[in-house]
């Protein structure tokens, strides 16, 4: 059943430009189809989430985090009777902004855009989608819906204050009432993300060797995880042991989410989206006592997995990586791509010159940098 406060694919607020919509697919559903077949989603598959796409085939990289981020989201909003479509449509795009090697090279490349407005992935997201894909004869980008936009661009609350200039650039032309929260559909995508990434790092993590089960054990959350499943299966083999506590510690985190945001919206009583939207306050969040739980799990990953010494000499690889590629490119714009020529050509002022390059790096893979990076930037001696 279809709740009051769900986005309501018959009455969006359309497209910039207006098309004639889909006999056979709702305009959310065609979001979502245009979303799977951009060119920055599919290089999703080749960026890092938390170690270089290289270093294993078995690590999560934005494509497969961003599937399962999908997934959660659709669980969750289909018990709340939200819309699934546009729910997933947020979630598979929530990441195409992200630049090669995860959050390191978007420090190093908001640090080196700092003076021409900076960078932020979110807002780089709806630069693609709106600009940066150039497939459609009638448009650039993809013509998502305005509820799809809203959701990339605010999925994680109201955008105030200095607004990055990717977004601000199209909220110009295309008002996302950036002061607001988003519909309750991103705000679910934003919780699984949350979900998401809090799991399967631990299972990378894992994996990777970084730390050990017994340490894991004693975590909040996990602890009780682990004891159902020894309780259950005492001779249980490591990999399937660990296995099995994660996937019960990944449905506490769904099944709280869905008992508090229940709860956030029966409080509310919400008759329609817009009143998620004007709520003051996020709707799809956990519970206070398992947000506790959650914030020592995430110092744990912060100390023993992300400050890793292994990713930490990873990190400053690819961020000179990153910081020797800007300035090659700034001063020899001729080795871009053809096809980014004739935006150089028009480029009037060195910040224009500066978001090219940005954008031209943002939607590298990691091999891909890696590879321009051997190519254009002499060896140190």
């Amino acid at each position: 059943m279809t709740a009051p406060y769900a986005c309501d694919p018959d009455a969006t607020r359309g497209r910039l430009f207006p098309e004639e919509e889909s006999a056979f697919r709702s305009p959310f559903q065609r979001d979502r189809d245009r979303i799977i077949h951009a060119s920055a989603f599919r290089r999703l598959k080749h960026k890092t989430q938390v170690f270089v796409e290289h270093e294993g085939d078995y690590f999560r990289t934005r494509l497969t985090h961003s599937i399962e981020v999908a997934q959660v989201a659709r669980t969750i909003s289909g018990h709340l009777g939200l819309n699934l479509d546009l729910t997933e449509a947020v979630a598979l795009a929530h990441d195409l902004g992200h630049t090669p090697f995860g959050h390191t090279g978007e420090e190093a490349l908001d640090r080196l855009m700092a003076p021409r407005g900076g960078f932020d992935h979110n807002a780089q997201a709806i630069r693609i989608v709106t600009r940066l894909e150039r497939h459609y004869a009638a448009f650039d980008g993809l013509n998502l819906t305005w509820e799809t936009l809203e959701g990339i661009a605010k999925h994680n609350g109201p955008v105030t204050g200095d607004i990055p200039y990717a977004l601000a650039e199209y909220d110009a032309v295309h008002d996302l009432e950036l002061h607001t929260h988003a519909g309750a559909e991103a705000q679910v995508a934003a919780i699984a993300d949350d979900i998401a990434y809090n799991n399967h790092d631990l299972m990378d993590g894992l994996r990777a060797g970084l730390f050990a089960a017994a340490e894991v054990v004693d975590l909040p959350i996990l602890r009780d995880c682990f004891a159902e499943v020894d309780a259950a299966w005492p001779d249980l083999a490591p990999y399937r042991r660990r296995h099995e506590a994660l996937r019960r510690f990944f449905g506490v985190l769904v099944e709280d989410v869905i008992r508090t945001t229940e709860t956030n919206l029966a409080r509310l009583a919400p008759a329609s989206a817009d009143d998620v939207r004007q709520a003051g306050r996020m709707m799809a969040r956990f519970s206070p006592a398992l947000w506790t739980d959650l914030k020592v799990i995430r110092a744990f990953l912060f100390d023993r997995m992300y400050r890793a010494p292994s990713v930490v000499e990873m990190r400053e690889e690819v961020t000179r990586v990153v910081d020797e590629l800007f300035p090659h490119f700034m001063a020899h714009p001729q080795d871009l791509p053809a096809r980014w020529q004739p935006d150089v050509a028009a480029a009037e002022t060195e910040t224009d010159r500066a978001r090219i390059v940005s954008d031209y790096i943002a939607g590298m893979t990691d091999r891909f940098a890696l590879q321009c990076h051997a190519q254009f930037v002499p060896p140190d001696p």
